[in-house]
């Protein structure tokens, strides 16, 4: 393609703008399906892309990638993920009740076979969090033990499940944050190490159920369920929602697609790694 030259320019402003209108038209007179909506959505994002890329190489002064802004929750989240992450481990079955809310992880130790890949290691099998008691609570007391009462339900449940995991094989980190930021860092921790006992990852959902009743609400028994029997009211379920074998299907490609951070250097690293600006 030939040269436009500084003369040309203005003719394909012209001609870009042009075409923008004709397909705004001929939007508005044939309004487009969700198929044609999300395919102008890609390409015109895609557009915009190229169009401010274009106007950053004709600025003499260069841009930076990003701006680092400390007030943004997802750089919050990272922070308050970080300094969870620094807490000493505690065994599961000797946390005491204390006063806060805030973020936490579990982490399992044992010999369960499926669990291999990250057992004994740094990537936590759950994480979670715990909004305080009150709104605008601003002491560990105003929040209640919510952080302690969570490790404890998860501690029942797990040890309910006798037949398949040993409370000595778990151990856990948490740390109390101020009120409202628990969400920023437990949406984190969830990206970061997508444990497999998560609703988000999809894998062994099922452990935060508390009690459902599934003679009046016809639930299915959820995968961690079905794997750890041992909740009497889970156990009442007719069916599952996915059998063993697609379970441990799920498990196999979750552990081939997703990193696991075996030492808290693998953690620290990869923490530079998101926050480093090209």
């Amino acid at each position: 393609m030939k040269n436009p030259g500084t003369t040309g320019i203005p003719a394909l402003l012209s001609n870009l703008q042009d075409n923008l209108d004709s397909l705004a038209s001929a939007a508005a007179a044939q309004p487009p399906s969700s198929h044609q909506r999300r395919r102008i959505d890609d390409a015109l994002r895609a557009i915009n892309t190229r169009i401010d890329g274009f106007l950053r190489q004709l600025d003499p002064i260069k841009q930076p990638t990003s701006m680092f802004d400390p007030t943004d929750p997802k750089i919050i989240g990272r922070f308050i993920s970080l300094a969870m992450v620094a807490q000493p481990v505690h065994k599961l079955a000797a946390v005491h009740r204390f006063y806060g809310s805030g973020v936490y992880a579990i982490y399992y130790r044992g010999d369960f076979s499926l669990y291999t890949p990250i057992s004994a290691t740094e990537t936590p099998i759950y994480v979670g969090k715990a909004g305080p008691a009150i709104t605008n609570a601003r002491t560990p007391m105003d929040q209640s033990d919510r952080l302690a009462r969570r490790l404890e339900d998860h501690h029942k449940s797990i040890l309910k499940a006798v037949t398949t995991l040993n409370i000595n094989d778990f151990d856990c980190r948490f740390l109390v944050v101020q009120s409202g930021y628990e969400t920023a860092a437990e949406d984190y921790l969830i990206h970061l190490f997508k444990p497999i006992w998560n609703n988000e990852t999809d894998v062994l959902y099922g452990l935060g159920k508390h009690g459902d009743d599934a003679t009046t609400r016809q639930n299915k028994r959820s995968p961690w369920d079905t794997l750890h029997p041992g909740r009497a009211w889970a156990d009442k379920s007719a069916a599952d929602a996915r059998t063993p074998a697609q379970i441990k299907s799920d498990l196999a490609k979750h552990f081939a697609e997703t990193r696991i951070y075996k030492h808290i250097s693998d953690v620290m690293r990869e923490f530079l790694d998101e926050l480093r600006q090209a």
